[in-house]
């Protein structure tokens, strides 16, 4: 039996396709060169993530776009949107005009499906419908490495999970970077937590992290360690000048504050206590990379910059401020800071200049 181009093409290469939605453009691209009329086509894969249950890629045909639309776990960002959402979009696409739609499904796994200006023939549905059969092996491969990106990218973070599946699993290796790091941490956690139900200490933690994950992941930052009731987060400098990275830090410091605010008055209108913190931001050189036992290892920031950046963190409550910068840092912004003095840091050899944010007018009891 031969094989068509297609079919050759699935069983041969399809498996080496970068991502789903290089596979579904490719693949409708092969069709329509066998001569299968084709307006549009759709692949939904489910996700492995705390937000979002399925990724659905649509391919247009006249141009070889490829659109990404998420469909949110519950809980997620947003409600999941109907399960026909990709139909509507390629019903969209034929403009009233005649046409078919025929689906590939794979076990509870990916959906696959095609639209045609017209309907298809009985001989075009075999051989959609053979199509979908070959796609199934390389559409595994995809879903099984989704499945490990997504669950690296949700406990290791984005940048951090690329290293990970680019590196050997060894404890020696790494690379030492350039970044703005920003350490936070609740004030009073462990009296809270002796007085407190767990369960609501857990929910005092998670609406924390939301406030200063969501303020870092907004202005383009990573966190890299969630340390009991402390976050570690970094701003790599990409470029040669570390501005952008440091103001980035400064607004996501200042958005965490600000979102940390409005968690406070909700949770005084709910009679809860508020919720009170302490960050501090620094510029400096860290190893970024593998550390841990032979057989145990954890992807993690070590360094000079990290130590001052905790110790410094750890003068917010006597200063009484929420955010302080170190003069590494300062030196690198235009943004405006309030001179707090230069100030001897626990375990820190050299004194360290301290700033403040100047909009920042929390003080801490």
């Amino acid at each position: 039996m031969q094989l068509s181009p297609t079919l050759a093409w699935l069983l041969d290469a399809a498996s080496d396709c970068r991502g789903a939605d290089h596979l579904l453009a490719e693949l409708g691209a092969h069709l329509v060169a066998d001569g299968i009329p084709l307006a549009a086509g759709a692949l939904t894969l489910k996700v492995p993530h705390p937000l979002i249950a399925k990724r659905t890629w649509l391919w247009r045909a006249d141009s070889g776009h490829v659109i990404e639309a998420l469909g949110f776990a519950p809980g997620g960002l947003a409600p999941d949107p109907p399960n026909d959402a990709g139909r509507r979009w390629l019903r969209d696409i034929a403009r009233g005009e005649v046409h078919e739609d025929v689906a590939g499904r794979f076990d509870d796994g990916p959906l696959l499906g095609w639209i045609g200006p017209r309907p298809f023939t009985a001989d075009e549905v075999e051989q959609l419908r053979q199509a979908a059969r070959f796609a199934a092996t390389p559409l595994a491969v995809l879903a099984a490495r989704a499945t490990l990106r997504a669950t690296l990218d949700a406990y290791l973070g984005t940048r951090s999970a690329e290293r990970v599946l680019a590196a050997p699993l060894r404890r020696d290796l790494g690379e030492t970077i350039r970044a703005a790091l920003l350490y936070a941490d609740l004030r009073n956690f462990t009296s809270l937590s002796e007085t407190t139900p767990p369960a609501d200490v857990i929910a005092a933690l998670d609406a924390w992290f939301d406030r200063i994950a969501g303020a870092v992941h907004a202005f383009g930052g990573e966190v890299l360690k969630f340390i009991g009731d402390g976050v570690l987060a970094i701003f790599p400098v990409l470029e040669a000048s570390p501005r952008r990275a440091c103001d980035a830090a400064l607004r996501a410091a200042g958005a965490a504050e600000a979102g940390m605010t409005y968690l406070n008055k909700e949770r005084r209108a709910q009679g809860l206590p508020p919720l009170s913190f302490g960050a501090a931001l620094h510029l400096g050189e860290m190893l970024w990379g593998n550390i841990g036992a032979a057989n145990r290892l954890d992807f993690t920031a070590i360094g000079p910059a990290v130590n001052l950046a905790s110790r410094l963190e750890g003068l917010c409550k006597p200063l009484g401020r929420t955010v302080l910068v170190s003069g590494a840092l300062a030196a690198e912004t235009e943004m405006s800071l309030v001179a707090l003095g230069t100030h001897e840091l626990r375990g820190i050899a050299a004194p360290c200049e301290v700033f403040a944010l100047e909009e920042s007018q929390a003080r801490i009891s």
